[in-house]
Order: C-alpha cells, then sequence, then structure tokens
C-alpha cells in the first residue's frame, strides 16, 4: 500500500485483508501495510482477530462433519472450505519430512494427494473413486511453502464428476489439474459385492 495509514483505517483494512483471505500470515500482512509485524499482532489483538493456525482450524471445524466420501484422516491437508457438488479448499503446510533431502523441494505425490483427496471429498456420496487425471506441475515447491488447493465441479454426467483444482502458493499457481470422479450406486453395490466375496 503506497499510502501511509491512520491506525484506524489500517484496522479497517486489516479486517477486510483477512476476510477476503483468512490465510494471511502476520508477514505478509506486515508488507501489505508497510509495517512491523509486532504492528499486526498487536491490531489482531485489539480487534480480537486470532493467528493464522486458529483460523485456520476454525474453518477445519466447520467444514469436516459436511465430508461424506472419505474420512478426514484421508483428506491431505487441513480442510478449510466446502460445498459438496460444488467447491473445497485445502491448506497443506510442507515440512521437511515432504521434501527431497539435497534439493528440498516438495514430493509431487504430496502436492497430487492434496488435490485428489480434496476432489474425491466435495462429492455428495458415500463413496467415490478417482478414474481418470491429466495434471500438471507448474513449478518445484519449497520446503516451508504453504499449499492452497481449490477444487471446483466443472461437470456433471450421471455419476461421473469432472472436477478442477488448482493449488497455488501465495497467489502463485504451483500445480493444475482435472480429476474425473466416479461414485454412486452402482459403483457401491460393486465395492459391496467384492468385499463380501472376501
Amino acid at each position: 500500500m503506497e499510502k501511509k495509514l491512520s491506525k484506524v483505517e489500517r484496522q479497517e483494512a486489516l479486517k477486510e485483508k483477512i476476510k477476503e483471505n483468512p490465510f494471511l500470515i502476520d508477514r505478509e500482512l506486515a508488507d501489505m501495510f508497510g509495517v512491523s509485524i509486532q504492528t499486526i499482532r498487536l491490531d489482531r489483538l485489539e480487534l480480537n482477530i486470532p493467528e493464522v493456525r486458529k483460523r485456520v482450524r476454525n474453518l477445519a471445524k466447520e467444514s469436516y462433519p459436511k465430508v461424506k466420501s472419505v474420512s478426514n484422516s484421508e483428506i491431505i491437508g487441513e480442510l478449510i472450505d466446502i460445498e459438496l457438488n460444488k467447491f473445497g479448499v485445502s491448506i497443506l503446510e510442507t515440512d521437511e519430512d515432504m521434501g527431497l533431502t539435497n534439493s528440498k523441494i516438495i514430493r509431487g505425490h504430496h502436492i497430487f494427494a492434496q488435490a485428489n483427496s480434496l476432489a474425491v471429498a466435495i462429492i455428495d456420496t458415500d463413496l467415490a473413486l478417482t478414474g481418470l487425471t491429466k495434471t500438471k506441475f507448474e513449478r518445484p515447491v519449497h520446503v516451508g511453502e504453504r499449499l492452497i488447493a481449490e477444487a471446483e465441479v466443472q461437470s456433471k454426467k450421471d455419476d461421473k464428476f469432472e472436477i478442477g483444482v488448482m493449488t497455488k502458493v501465495k497467489q502463485e499457481r504451483v500445480f493444475n489439474g482435472k480429476f474425473i470422479i466416479f461414485s454412486g450406486e452402482q459403483l457401491n453395490g460393486e465395492v459391496k459385492k467384492r468385499a463380501d466375496s472376501c
């Protein structure tokens, strides 16, 4: 921001920024407003706005009970917003364990798993399975970067869903994928029949 804002103006703008994007961390907000991280923390305290981890946890608490197609532990990352058969958003905080030893670049299967589990989670059914994927890794992701995946149902025909998933670090796209997900009574019946025969 170019103009130096008064404290009142800054706090109003801060509320708006966090409302628009609850995943902003204090360092990013400090850069936006040209103030110190400590100033942002004091502003948040005065406004009774929790830090980003608590904001994410609060969003996750509301989202997980809606999911039917997978168990909570099968979702990679934190599910923070969902509307079944429409869209979903998840966050994955990357760490050393996910990275390659020498380069500290996150292994692709973690990024893919976040996107795939989100694509399945947004389907409103007891069972959904991935049938086909077309994916592109746009740039390497480094240890410590936060992945925000957004999934959207692009089309539905009978029990077949086409879902687009875009994953970003900050505002930069790092992964793009299309997932064909199958669901429905026929699929449930087939899985049950195979389970019974074992």
